[in-house]
């Protein structure tokens, strides 16, 4: 793995980065600097010496509060136990299905169950916790929208090969997405896929916070139905 960097894309919310090849794309984390901050996607254990590093030049880990990601996947979760015992404060927080399948079991403190929709109030930042089984894959998966300032937290939706800037407001991040899925095949295609990704449309974000790409900057909403579009085609032709 290469170096870690950390980047602000709105006040007090952090795109930590990390450049990995192979597989040759970036894995990202979110960091919320609140009251009570919280790290969304908590990255592969072999990465944890640097993510952290980059998390304390923000954020003290002994403030770190809520530790969060969208599904039980190493590079979403491998490094929990590590951040548990270095943030003695914090917590793991997911949605009911994540809890009882997986983290009630493998967490080494006893994990926060979120239902659908339920918001955690870090403190100057507000946090939904959005149900979304098997999108874009497992059956716990989840995201979560930070209110105040539009933001969604979108996990492997829009997953793209290859580096990116910190930011971006091209639309190409549809193309690269669409081409990764091609590459990847890493989505599960259900009549409920597209639904779900039209759904999350409806909270009209400004932002799209990516776990490998950039953070999105504009009509959130419109990117997100043209990727339920691709993904209702794909499941016709199949």
């Amino acid at each position: 793995m290469d170096d870690t960097r950390i980047d602000e894309f709105a006040d007090g919310m952090y795109r930590i980065s990390t450049w990995t090849d192979p597989p040759g794309m970036v894995f990202n984390q979110i960091l919320i600097d609140a009251d009570e901050p919280l790290l969304f996607h908590l990255g592969h254990r072999g990465a944890f010496d640097t993510v952290s590093a980059a998390v304390t030049r923000v954020v003290p880990l002994d403030k770190l509060r809520w530790l969060s990601f969208g599904h039980y996947e190493a590079d979403e979760c491998g490094s929990m136990n590590r951040w548990l015992a270095a943030a003695p404060r914090s917590e793991v927080t997911h949605g009911l299905t994540g809890v009882l399948v997986s983290l009630g079991d493998t967490a080494d403190r006893a994990p926060r169950a979120l239902a659908d929709g339920e918001v955690l109030d870090l403190g100057g930042r507000r946090v939904r916790w959005i149900e979304t089984p098997h999108v874009p894959h497992g059956w716990d998966a989840g995201l979560m929208y930070e209110e105040v300032t539009g933001t969604l937290l979108a996990g492997d939706l829009f997953t793209q090969m290859g580096p990116s800037d910190p930011v971006s407001s091209d639309a190409d991040v549809l193309d690269r997405a669409v081409a990764a899925e091609d590459l990847l095949g890493a989505t599960a295609l259900t009549p409920r896929t597209a639904p779900t990704i039209r759904a999350l449309a409806d909270l009209e974000p400004n932002r799209l916070a990516l776990m490998h790409g950039p953070v999105y900057e504009g009509d959130g909403g419109e990117l997100l139905r043209a990727l339920a579009d691709d993904y209702e085609a794909r499941l016709t032709d199949a």
